[in-house]
């Protein structure tokens, strides 16, 4: 695969994985009984729906295409926290996102590992091995990119629901400052962790072409 199908596979791999990390939240906050994603028709894996166009098209785009490098983030599904009655219910609703991404990335890992145990010759295919290893790590990097503890991210929301009003209120004052901090973050953390942890679920080191 040439270097421009290559980015372009990346980058539908970042889009369809921030679709499924945003529906995610929609089902989860739908079952708790707050429709507020349903009924602005959020509740769809449709990526028309999600598209944020500074998260889904500007940001990994340039990236991609410049540096090599890839974030990327989907338009946030609303939800009333009103409607939902459990305590955790606001938890519970800010960790589907990137635990949809974790089991995208294990399954993957599980079939993939399945196939080399029975079929050898796959673990030797210099074009499947990049494409799955894509999958997987790009779903690792957007559930630690989502779980950095500034708003609008998802980290902001678990984190606040175990802190103090106050402590809440200077997590949130960053403000639009926050995606700026988190890249800046995400560069600089993310992608040691993200390469440990690909590591353990496939078997080997990342292999990115």
């Amino acid at each position: 695969m040439n270097e421009i199908n290559s980015k372009i596979f990346l980058y539908l791999i970042i889009v369809l994985s921030a679709v499924v990390h945003e529906y995610s939240h929609g089902f989860v906050a739908n079952e708790l009984g707050d429709p507020t994603a349903k009924n602005s028709g959020r509740l769809t894996l449709n990526p028309l729906a999600h598209i944020d166009p500074i998260g889904t098209v500007l940001v990994p785009l340039f990236l991609l295409f410049t540096a090599g490098a890839f974030i990327g983030w989907a338009k946030p599904v609303p939800f009333n926290p009103w409607n939902i009655k459990d305590p955790k219910g606001e938890l519970k609703i800010a960790l589907a996102g990137p635990v949809s991404n974790i089991v995208i990335a294990v399954i993957v890992s599980l079939v993939f590992l399945g196939a080399r145990l029975i079929f050898p010759v796959v673990g030797g295919n210099s074009t499947l091995v990049p494409l799955v290893a894509q999958i997987i790590y790009v779903n690792i990097i957007l559930a630690l990119f989502n779980m950095i503890p500034v708003p609008p991210l998802d980290g902001s929301k678990v984190i606040g629901h175990f802190l103090p009003a106050k402590a809440q209120g200077i997590i949130y004052s960053v403000g639009p400052f926050g995606i700026v901090i988190a890249l800046f973050l995400a560069m600089m953390i993310i992608p040691p962790i993200a390469s440990l942890v690909f590591a353990l679920l496939t078997g080997f080191g990342f292999v990115f072409g």
